[in-house]
């Protein structure tokens, strides 16, 4: 019942918000499905700890740690993002930005978009995760489009026409994968696509259908993830949609399309060993870190910088899977936490920025401490985060992986790598100072503080700082869990 209780809570608020007009109404519906779904993440979380996994409905829906994981990842998000959408919209309404019907427009996708997320990861079937990430196109490019602008439908086309075709790739490896495991003795065809049952006979997978399969999946769901060099969509869709869209787009679907990479590569590493799958995740990892990087270093605007660091970041946690071992798998689940928890902090700071300065343009904003000192100091403390610079929890999580590396003598890589993460620093922190520092217009006022937007940062930013410190010993529990999933492989 907790399975379906968490499908059905956000899958029943989009349909009511369908039939409400009132925008207060509205709000308050989105507020507490997210508050009640965060609540049932974590009593999912707690069920897995205790007993390994929960299913429902026959098995059709499955739950393990890596699941309960990401679930609470999504919900999250969707909770401080709903938070901060209040403060948003109210203000973009304001200004007439936007009309009415946009923002019941809003209210009534979010919901129906963290559905789709969280179907990805509690389908037992891999047919139906593929159906779910879909959905999370299908509802995400309504999102990109909000602001009928040009700029934003051909951001929204983009986005629709390279995801299409990496959702494709994907049903591709899907298909493959059933095929891999059609003549394996004890497998039922009725259950074929279940992870539940191909995880225990992914060894007798027919390697040759498995090997193609991969490459598909990965090609499909990287595609997903923004990893290089299927990446072209994301600075152009997260420059584009809503803020707390494009936070959910970055700390939400993205791990949505990592769990769908997971979740082949150990059917592939169970099946072929350790290499194949391992190498083209290094190679897509790394590729993704190098193109990343000198877009950070020369970028004009600041929401297409938080594309290209995400794009980094996924390329950060696919490294990690390649490098593999322990400390690999470690290291790549740590990175999916803290990676999560960060990103929305930036998001919810450059839309305070935006709104306040009416501009994305980095060269058109300076002394922006001047005129909104609390936002400016959340900014440069989610700048550091994100940048992995100590005590914040990113940096563990990127010394896991560094340690990864040389422990799996890539010297080499792991010292690219290195590279990567130092050049990447020093272009945020070059382009955050040049915007908080300076001598700001004589035209730009202080701005008012929003409780909404504010309360959504503090409440991330809070987060942000325990876990730098601290982490509670029931998600490292449910992290160590995840990586045992997937090294389950021989």
């Amino acid at each position: 019942m907790l399975l379906i209780s968490i499908l059905l809570l956000p899958l029943a608020t989009g349909l009511v918000c369908l039939l409400v007009r009132s925008r207060p109404a509205l709000e308050r519906l989105n507020l507490l499905a997210f508050a009640a779904g965060a609540l049932l993440a974590g009593h999912l979380g707690a069920r897995v700890i205790a007993a390994e996994s929960v299913s429902a409905l026959g098995g059709f829906l499955y739950a393990d740690a890596l699941s309960a994981l990401v679930v609470g990842l999504t919900a999250l998000v969707a909770l401080a993002s709903g938070i901060y959408s209040v403060g948003y919209l109210r203000r973009d309404a304001g200004a007439g930005r936007i009309t009415a019907t946009q923002v019941h427009r809003y209210y009534t996708l979010t919901p129906l978009f963290v559905f789709a997320m969280l179907l990805v990861t509690l389908a037992n079937n891999l047919g139906v995760m593929w159906v779910a990430i879909e959905g999370t196109t299908l509802a995400s490019v309504l999102l990109i489009s909000f602001y009928n602008e040009k700029t934003s439908l051909e951001a929204a086309w983009k986005y629709i026409i390279i995801g299409s075709v990496g959702i494709s790739l994907a049903l591709f490896g899907t298909i493959l994968t059933y095929y891999a495991a059609l003549d394996v003795p004890g497998a039922k065809a009725e259950s074929g696509l279940n992870w539940s049952q191909l995880v225990g006979l992914a060894r007798q997978f027919n390697p040759h259908a498995m090997r193609l399969a991969f490459i598909m999946a990965l090609l499909g769901y990287g595609t997903k993830a923004g990893l290089a060099p299927m990446h072209t969509w994301k600075p152009d869709a997260y420059a584009e949609a809503p803020v707390p869209a494009a936070a959910i787009l970055a700390a939400g679907v993205l791990n949505c399309a990592l769990y769908g990479i997971i979740r082949f590569y150990v059917l592939a590493e169970k099946c072929l060993g350790d290499h194949f799958a391992g190498n083209l995740l290094l190679g897509f990892g790394l590729a993704s870190m190098l193109v990343a990087t000198p877009f950070i270093l020369v970028q004009r605007n600041y929401r297409r910088l938080l594309a290209y660091s995400s794009i980094e970041h996924a390329g950060i946690m696919a490294t990690a899977l390649g490098f593999g071992g322990r400390l690999g798998l470690l290291g790549a689940m740590l990175h999916m936490l803290f990676h999560a928890v960060t990103k929305p902090l930036l998001f919810f700071c450059a839309g305070n920025v935006q709104q306040h300065f009416g501009t994305p343009y980095l060269w058109k904003i300076r002394g922006a401490i001047r005129t909104m000192p609390l936002t400016s100091v959340f900014l440069l403390m989610a700048t550091l985060a994100v940048t992995a610079v100590p005590p914040f929890s990113i940096f563990q999580s990127e010394f896991t992986v560094l340690s990864a590396g040389f422990a799996a003598n890539h010297d080499w890589l792991a010292g690219l790598f290195v590279v990567c993460v130092v050049t990447v620093f020093a272009g945020f922190l070059h382009h955050m100072v040049q915007m908080n520092l300076g001598v700001p217009r004589e035209e730009t006022r202080r701005t008012v503080v929003c409780p909404w937007k504010h309360g959504a940062i503090a409440l991330v930013a809070g987060i942000v700082v325990v876990l730098g410190v601290w982490l509670p010993s029931p998600l490292f529990q449910l992290v160590q869990r995840t990586t045992q999933i997937i090294g389950a492989a021989p």
